[in-house]
């Protein structure tokens, strides 16, 4: 679990120092990882160049473990996470991971799952429910 939870921790801090301090250590060579949002990327090598190409758009300003769950070959991690792009749109979500293992300790799979942090109760107001006019997040 320990060390599960240090591969995690490193691949935050990754984004949080927007360098590559071991993506081909820590992925499956034949990984996939699916963002909450629809993106997928198939392979440690289109992993890590997502990566770069990603830090040349934007910047993770925070990416902040709340807790882990482990069973069997997976881990469950909760976070929130903010990040800036270069167009000045400031992004911010609670999420989970769902981290699948290989027997040699390195990530198989991961998929992201993200939630609005903006939450209300559509029933405050009576039995009717009233939603927000706003645009659905893309998570």
């Amino acid at each position: 679990m320990e060390q599960r939870e240090r591969i995690i921790r490193q691949w935050f801090d990754m984004w949080l120092r927007a360098e590559d301090s071991g993506i081909l250590d820590i992925f499956a060579p034949d990984c996939v990882y699916t963002e909450s949002w629809g993106p997928e990327y198939h392979g440690a090598a289109q992993v890590r160049h997502w990566f770069e190409e990603w830090n040349t758009r934007g910047r993770v300003l925070i990416w902040d473990i709340r807790q882990f769950f482990h069973q069997g070959d997976q881990t469950v991690v909760e976070w929130y996470f903010k990040n800036r792009m270069q167009d000045g749109r400031v992004e911010e979500f609670d999420g989970i991971s769902l981290i699948r293992w290989t027997a040699d300790g390195k990530i198989a799979a991961l998929k992201e799952f993200g939630c609005n942090i903006h939450t209300y109760d559509p029933y405050a107001d009576g039995p009717t429910p009233r939603f927000r006019d706003e645009k659905i997040s893309w998570f």
